[in-house]
């Protein structure tokens, strides 16, 4: 009954709860058992059985019927205490959509019992942070039917080798992620697209990556397809092989003016603001960050709200920067903004650097970057640490609004041009000169 009452949990308390479902069974006579009396009441209360188009609420609960339109055999693994356990899926569905169900344990034991075709009730809530993931909690045959779809959903049908020819538009940092055996792996992640479509890809094995430049054209055979909800997504690892060709097959860009009512989009432009990130917890705990930018494609203006990582990245005005597979949300305004969260990739154009040019100016650490602000412009230094506050004589290279520092020196300011200066205000006024100077006592009348 605990799960029913996590459906209300928001609407009574558990006394309250537990005494409507002792309403509900004295009403019936008897005639139901306590796990149908709870539903009945969750019922009442408007909380019963949503539409799987509907779990992605924020509720900590769901309850729903779903139609078994694949399974997948429970498989054994060994927990991190040494423990054994079992694990298995289910794709459920009925008219407004597919999910994944992952059975555990028991639970997973239980599904030889389940056919293709069976219906479903269930309760369950998200597992971790995949909207289309749903760990069961608990389940039993319903005498229901639904005329949903038969065949699996490519978004959760299993990846499939195929060979693909495609135009890298976008490449990423390589980064660390850790595998669920605990040991580490090095990923690439990369935007690509085939002519018609965007596409996010990742590379496994950072020896493929040799001849693969942003604009270059490639052929890769045997790369692993998996679709999501906004489309193909590919992954390349050691059974994977790329080779160069020609061709141009980069789609264009989504202009600004065009994102209003798309689910998915990918637009370059220049930085019109960029305020500073900030930092908020997250509903499990975590600390993150958000960003709220401008940009404009020079027809239409956008706000960009970037998210986690991405809300780190340096950014100055009037620098170039594409962003690659961003959702469109609308906002209580009624304006559409983009949204580049997990998934998304942020790529600034770096200039070609020009001569090496000498720059003084005051560094300021922020936001876990660093600048040089010279009183007139404002430059990002890129792959060096500087003491924050510190005025310093630099000598850069300079790549648009970023510098790389080859030397610096702590800069002393000129002490006789500092003297002249201050004469302008400590000598006498020239006749020609008509400001009058007020007294303290006139300022503050």
């Amino acid at each position: 009954m605990q799960f029913h009452y996590a459906l209300v949990d928001d609407l009574l308390s558990r006394e309250e709860f537990e005494r409507k479902v002792e309403e509900k069974m004295e009403a019936c006579g008897d005639l139901v058992d306590e796990v149908t009396a709870a539903m009945m009441v969750v019922q009442d209360l408007g909380r019963h059985h949503v539409k799987i188009a509907r779990l992605g609420g924020k509720q900590s609960l769901f309850s729903f019927f779903g139609k078994v339109i694949a399974k997948n055999p429970v498989r054994e693994f060994e927990r991190p205490e040494g423990e054994k356990g079992l694990v298995a899926s289910l794709i459920l569905g009925d008219e407004t959509g597919q999910v994944r169900a992952i059975l555990w344990d028991e639970k997973a034991a239980a599904s030889h019992d389940i056919g293709i075709g069976d219906v479903l009730e269930v309760i369950g809530r998200h597992a971790g942070r995949n909207p289309g993931e749903i760990t069961v909690m608990a389940m039993r045959p319903a005498p229901v039917e639904i005329s949903g779809p038969s065949e699996v959903a490519p978004y959760l049908a299993p990846p499939r080798r195929k060979d693909i020819t495609i135009c890298i538009l976008a490449i990423g940092e390589a980064r660390k992620v850790a595998r669920k055996d605990g040991s580490e792996a090095e990923m690439v992640e990369m935007v690509v697209s085939d002519g018609k479509s965007i596409s996010r890809m990742v590379c496994w094995v950072p020896e493929l990556m040799g001849d693969m430049v942003e604009g270059a054209s490639f052929r890769i055979r045997g790369a692993l397809e998996k679709y999501r909800k906004n489309g193909p997504e590919y992954s390349i690892d050691e059974k994977s092989t790329v080779e160069p060709v020609d061709g141009e097959m980069a789609a264009a860009p989504d202009p600004l003016g065009s994102i209003a009512g798309k689910e998915t989009c990918s637009v370059t432009g220049t930085v019109i603001s960029c305020p500073p990130a900030r930092s908020f917890v997250t509903r499990d705990g975590r600390t993150s960050s958000v960003r709220t930018i401008t940009i404009t494609d020079g027809t239409a203006d956008a706000r960009v709200v970037l998210w986690g990582d991405n809300a780190k990245i340096p950014l100055l005005p009037g620098e170039q920067v594409g962003l690659y597979l961003c959702s469109v949300r609308q906002a209580k305004t009624g304006e559409w903004e983009i949204h580049a969260g997990r998934g998304s990739l942020i790529r600034v154009p770096i200039p070609s650097p020009v001569a090496e040019e000498e720059i003084c100016g005051d560094v300021i650490v922020t936001g876990g970057s660093t600048y040089l602000d010279t009183g007139s412009d404002c430059f990002i230094v890129a792959g060096r640490d500087l003491p924050h506050g510190h005025a310093i004589k630099a000598q850069v290279l300079r790549m648009g609004k970023r510098i790389s520092i080859l030397s610096w020196e702590e800069h002393v300011p000129d002490r006789e041009g500092l003297l002249k200066r201050c004469e302008r205000f400590t000598g006498p006024v020239p006749e020609t000169d008509t400001f009058t100077p007020h007294g303290y006592e006139d300022i503050c009348r």
